[in-house]
């Protein structure tokens, strides 16, 4: 039950497989998504990059036989510290996490494992990943920039990918296709450009804006949501023919 003034704790879908459909089902790849619990503005949730990693997850899971994992959700969002809500893991913490569960997968009979990353400060997964070329367990870092600018150009968001940096057109349309309760008013008037964000590291996200929005969210729409997430259900095949899966016929 919702407390007083509060609303809803509405999201994604988790993976509600059994253990046997798991047996059945023999996928060799699981897909594992990861988000953060961080500031979005004023009018998207804190688990914003959650719930679009756990969706992107959700639709490749329809059209690709993976193993399906819920979420990671709470990662590394230091740089959003100066706004309330905003929690985070060590690199450290969520490199040992991620570990964990490959090492678990392995043992399992699963032979590789595809992050599907909702957060761009999750620096170290890429370190993961890196880690584990060459070995008997493959593991790949979806979506990578080629595939968000494919994705982008196919749903006709025009806001480029350096200015559209954080809860901004793209995250907007995703949650506006996929989870439009989960989108507060606002964002038809929340725009805020800042390009140069060369001490972001040192300085935070609260030295470039003052909301916490860096995009332009006015731009948003459900369609192109759809279209974005089409994009990378697309895009993914690549991916899991790599670390050694096929796609359903």
């Amino acid at each position: 039950m919702s407390g007083s003034g509060t609303r809803p704790q509405v999201g994604m879908v988790l993976p509600t497989q059994t253990t046997e459909e798991v047996r059945a089902g023999r996928a060799e790849v699981a897909v594992l998504p990861v988000g953060s619990f961080e500031q979005h503005g004023a009018f998207l949730p804190l688990a914003t990059d959650t719930v679009i990693a756990g969706t992107i997850a959700g639709e490749i899971a329809a059209a690709y036989p993976v193993l399906h994992l819920p979420p990671v959700t709470i990662s590394c969002s230091h740089e959003h510290a100066a706004w309330p809500g905003t929690i985070s893991l060590s690199a450290a913490t969520l490199y040992a996490v991620v570990r964990d569960i490959a090492d678990s997968l392995r043992r399992s009979g699963i032979r590789g494992l595809i992050l599907v990353n909702g957060h761009g400060g999750n620096y170290v997964l890429r370190n993961i990943v890196q880690e584990s070329a060459g070995g008997d367990f493959g593991m790949a870092l979806f979506p990578g920039s080629a595939d968000w600018d494919a994705a982008r150009t196919r749903a006709g968001v025009h806001t480029p990918s350096n200015s559209d940096m954080h809860a901004g057109e793209l995250e907007a349309s995703v949650l506006l296709h996929a989870h439009p309760e989960l989108v507060r008013p606002g964002h038809e008037t929340s725009d805020w450009i800042s390009d140069e964000r060369k001490h972001l590291l040192t300085l935070g996200m609260s030295a470039y804006t003052e909301s916490g929005v860096i995009g332009r969210p006015s731009r948003a729409s459900a369609h192109k949501g759809k279209e974005l997430l089409a994009g990378l259900v697309d895009s993914f095949a690549e991916y899991l023919s790599l670390v050694g899966g096929e796609k359903e016929a």
